[in-house]
């Protein structure tokens, strides 16, 4: 195969501060061959890519990487918008795009997502405020696509928490008296139960100055499990959580701080379901969260989320996109190692059985859909609960749903009940304002993409159907 690193070896040239023929002599080739290589005009060999890495310290992995699938992804979904109906590009000049002019592509991106923030703003009708917070995304969009372009995965986590037990890991039922003895021991933190009154409107509170963390008693086990941990990672691996979190380029200080709590959950998860023991219970199990659940201490939430980071090169699970919503429909928490873009701009179409969901409490529901680009995915989906600690907040459900691409819906247990072979897919759409579908009777606005004519002899099955 051959590899093409024009755009990114000058990049990288520039960074260093070097000339062609620097960079030629560190490398011990010619000038011209340096200068084919920047332009695309030759590939790049295999001594070349070991010199790059003993020279400069640049994995070849990182250089020469192909055309990155979920930034393609990405690209394609926001060509897909009606605005561009009638210059859109093909796969094939979007991947030319990616090879040849990155910055650009990257430019684009960066445009198109200020034009997103600046609809959502102007449509949910909060569209005041100064063109900086029109366009900016929010803290969760910034944290949402770093992890998206590290594919949920962060190996330097997964190392620490492969440490966290050492060779004295506890019983399944003497976690959370280890991990509290573990803080005392090492950190000085003292740990408390707190009433609800207490702790009004907090789960986990952690005082630095007194050393102290008080949890709700609203908690179950594998919650309280789960906080402490995550103090922990706050405490112990707050270098490296800087780390990372420079690595991301979130300059935002209220991003930087959300990206730090996600990363530590990160940290909490991976302890608790350690990577190789999981993977292998999930594809042994079919990816039963029930099970997986009970295995390893922790909530139904717990495990999906957990799956949805099981990306390691050369040892990675099934692809998964996972995003919470609550009765509106707004979507709490999502992460997305698939191209299925519905998972990036939330769970918006009613003709998705996560809302159904709060109907049938507790029980998981699958269903096979088919985006408005033919692309299909299995989904399942199911309620879980917040803390319940009185009589006046009874109904407290959230509802989740975890899915794949078709292709990989045989690994799914969920997917045993449908029949995918012959099955028919539900038709969904990203939400009604681009969906090109014109005879759905769920359409709750006229779509960008629809004709901008209304027939008053006729009456659909819609109001904007006619």
């Amino acid at each position: 195969m051959k590899i093409f690193v024009g755009p990114r070896l000058r990049k990288l040239r520039r960074e260093v501060g070097a000339t062609q023929a620097v960079l030629a002599k560190s490398l011990g080739i010619s000038t011209s061959y340096v200068n084919l290589l920047e332009n695309n005009e030759r590939s790049v060999s295999a001594s070349v890519l070991l010199s790059l890495l003993e020279t400069y310290g640049v994995d070849w992995r990182d250089i020469a990487a192909d055309a990155d699938t979920s930034r393609l992804a990405d690209l394609n979904a926001s060509f897909n918008d009606p605005l561009f109906e009638s210059v859109r590009p093909d796969l094939n000049q979007l991947r030319a795009a990616m090879t040849h002019c990155p910055d650009l592509v990257e430019s684009f991106a960066i445009l198109y997502q200020s034009y997103q923030s600046m609809m959502e703003h102007l449509l949910s009708g909060t569209g005041e405020g100064s063109a900086s917070e029109l366009t900016s995304a929010s803290p969760e969009a910034l944290v949402h696509a770093f992890f998206r372009s590290r594919s949920n995965y962060f190996e330097a986590l997964e190392v620490e928490a492969d440490k966290f037990f050492g060779e004295a890991e506890p019983d399944r039922d003497e976690v959370y008296s280890y991990v509290k003895q573990r803080l005392r021991d090492r950190l000085g933190l003292e740990v408390n139960l707190a009433s609800v009154d207490q702790l009004q409107n907090s789960l986990r509170l952690y005082d630095s100055a007194s050393n102290k963390i008080l949890l709700s008693e609203a908690l179950d086990y594998p919650n309280r499990v789960f906080q402490l941990l995550h103090v922990a990672c706050l405490v112990e691996k707050n270098d490296l959580l800087d780390d990372i979190i420079d690595q991301s380029g979130i300059t935002d200080e209220r991003g930087r701080a959300r990206c730090r709590v996600e990363l530590a959950n990160y940290y909490a998860a991976a302890i608790t379901m350690p990577y190789g023991p999981f993977l292998e219970e999930a594809l042994s199990s079919k990816y039963d969260f029930d099970h997986l659940a009970t295995r390893f201490g922790a909530s139904f939430e717990q495990a999906c989320h957990r799956a949805a980071t099981l990306q390691r090169p050369g040892s990675a699970g099934v692809p998964l996109f996972f995003f919470r919503i609550d009765r509106a429909g707004n979507v709490s928490k999502r992460l997305n190692a698939t191209e299925f873009q519905l998972a990036e701009y939330g769970g918006a179409c009613p003709r998705l059985h996560v809302h159904n969901c709060f109907r049938t409490p507790d029980r998981i529901t699958p269903q096979l859909v088919e985006m408005p680009d033919s692309s299909r995915y299995l989904i399942f989906a199911r309620t879980v609960n917040r803390p319940i600690a009185t009589r006046h907040n009874q109904d407290n459900k959230l509802a989740i749903a975890v899915g794949c691409d078709v292709e990989h819906a045989k690994s799914i247990g969920y997917a045993e009940e449908l029949g995918l072979d012959a099955g028919r897919a539900t038709e969904i759409g990203i939400n009604c304002r681009i969906c090109p579908r014109s005879h759905c009777e769920q359409r709750a606005q006229a779509g960008l993409a629809l004709s901008p004519q209304l027939n008053t002899n006729r009456r659909g099955v819609t109001r904007h159907d006619g």
